[in-house]
Order: C-alpha cells, then structure tokens, then sequence
C-alpha cells in the first residue's frame, strides 16, 4: 500500500491531534479561540468569561424564571506567536505520515506545550493568597486541604478544582500515605495521563516540570485563560502551501516553504497566543514553609 501523501492538510491534521493530545496546562484553563480571527501580534481582543447563574426556587403558580447568562468580559493582548520551524528533506517527504510524526510532529507540538505551561504558569505572579506545607510532617498532603479552604472562603466551587505540583512536591506528596492509598481518598488509583497524580484531596493532581520556583498552585478552571488564534495564510505562498487546522480550543497554522540559502524545504508551525488570569481569588499558591 502506498504512503499517504504529505501534503500541508495532512501534515495540519496531524499537528493538531498531537499537540491535544499532549496538553497539560492548557488543558485545566479557559480556553478562548474564534476561527474568523483577521488580526496580528500585539492585537488587543475581547474575551468571554464563563457564563454564571443564580438559582430560583421554583413556584408553580408563577412557573420557571428564564435567565440570561450573565457572562462578563475582558480584553487580553495577544502578543505571543509559538513557532517551531524544522527542514525537511526529499527522504523525509517519503516517510508515513506516523513516521513523519514521530521524527517531527510530535517532538515539535512538545515543545510547543512546553511553552505555552510556561506561559501560563508565569500567571502565578498574579495570585496574593498562598498556603505552605513543612516537607518534614507526616501528611504534606494537608497543605491541599488548606489550599481548599481557601477557595471555600473565596466561595470557589468545589468541582474542576485542580492544583499543578513542582517536582519537589508530587514527590513528597507521592511519599504521603494519605495521598497515595487511593481507598482513602475516593480514588480508583489510576492515572488519565502520565502527568496526573489522580483526583486527591478535592483536587485534581497534577506534576509539571516547568515550576523551576518551587511554587505549586492550586485554581479553578475559570481562573485563568489561554487564548489562540490563527494568523492568516501568507498572501505569496501557492495552493497546498498552507493550512489553518482548530481543534477545541487550539488553533495553529502550518506552512509550506523553500531555503534557496541552504536548499531545503521547510516546514513552519505557528500559532498566535495570550493569557491573562481572570479571578485571582480562584487561585492559591502552594509554597514551601521558610526555613523548612
């Protein structure tokens, strides 16, 4: 059977899937994106915040109260464009579009994920409440209890809670008997995705490698957004030179080129992004005791 051809769709597709299939960060956040998006880099947009309701109680003389969705709204810069540019040679172009993925695709949609958690992350500076655990005490897994209380004050719903640990952290939350015996804590003991640690404690666990600081957080959903967008395609480039290809929330561009310098054909993937926290009251960080 003959390989699939590698045209710029194929190669689009391909892109997309990989790149969802890899997120962490910006899996747990608001996502915003709009595939009729005419702007550039450093475009200011509006954004949507998640719709919120009141609850009535129901009368049934009266009947049921329709309401509007009260959804506020936000503008957010859109001042960071991802890209990840690679050459391909005539062997490469001959390859199944699974190889082709595996040697380019999926190293360059990792590092693509990379840096938009660093993105996001960097949302932390943002947040004033914070709780702190002792690495020394015998359940560091309290310190995600405190972290709850925190947002029950802050009146946070409890579902789609979700804290993102250091390497520091996961470790010795991993070494926490109250945190690891999943019978103890509702769990089923297994993992969605090799960076979850499992819903524990009210919260959905999770590790990231791109916490250098030391300062784990804990948030909701709506707490923070991360918003793409796709540039337009080239106006020089010819037909089956260029894709735009969504998938829920994500959006990227990939290119078709030519190196006349080096002689090589070139592959280019992109996309436009932005972040903004939303409700800082949503969020608390997790720190290290001082001095512990």
């Amino acid at each position: 059977m003959p390989n699939q051809l590698l045209t710029v769709d194929v190669i689009a597709r391909e892109a997309i899937a990989t790149l969802y299939e890899q997120t962490v960060m910006s899996g747990l956040v608001h996502r915003d994106y709009e595939g009729d998006f005419t702007g550039n880099s450093g475009d200011t947009i509006t954004i949507r915040k998640p719709a919120t309701f009141v609850v009535n109680e129901f009368n049934r003389t009266n009947g049921i109260q329709l309401q509007n969705a009260t959804e506020g709204s936000t503008s957010l810069v859109l001042n960071k464009i991802p890209d990840v540019s690679f050459a391909v040679t005539s062997e490469d172009w001959s390859m199944r579009i699974t190889d082709f993925s595996e040697q380019f695709l999926t190293p360059a949609m990792e590092a693509i994920n990379q840096y938009t958690d660093r993105l996001v992350l960097g949302l932390r500076a943002d947040i004033t409440q914070s709780v702190t655990y002792d690495p020394a005490a015998a359940h560091v897994s309290d310190v995600l209890i405190d972290a709850g209380k925190v947002l029950n004050d802050a009146n946070v719903p409890t579902s789609q809670r979700r804290a993102v640990h250091s390497t520091t952290l996961a470790a010795l939350l991993q070494k926490d008997p109250l945190f690891v015996e999943a019978d103890k804590v509702g769990d089923d003991g297994t993992a969605l995705r090799e960076a979850s640690l499992g819903r524990k404690r009210g919260f959905d666990n999770v590790l990231t490698q791109n916490v250098k600081d030391d300062v784990s957080v804990a948030f909701r959903r709506e707490a923070f957004a991360l918003v793409t967008r796709t540039l337009p395609l080239p106006r020089g480039i010819g037909a089956g030179q260029g894709a735009v290809v969504t998938y829920k929330g994500l959006g990227l561009r990939v290119i078709y080129g030519y190196d006349m310098t080096r002689k090589e054909d070139v592959v280019s993937i992109d996309c436009l992004m932005g972040v903004k926290t939303l409700d800082p009251k949503r969020a608390v960080l997790i720190k290290r005791k001082a001095g512990a």
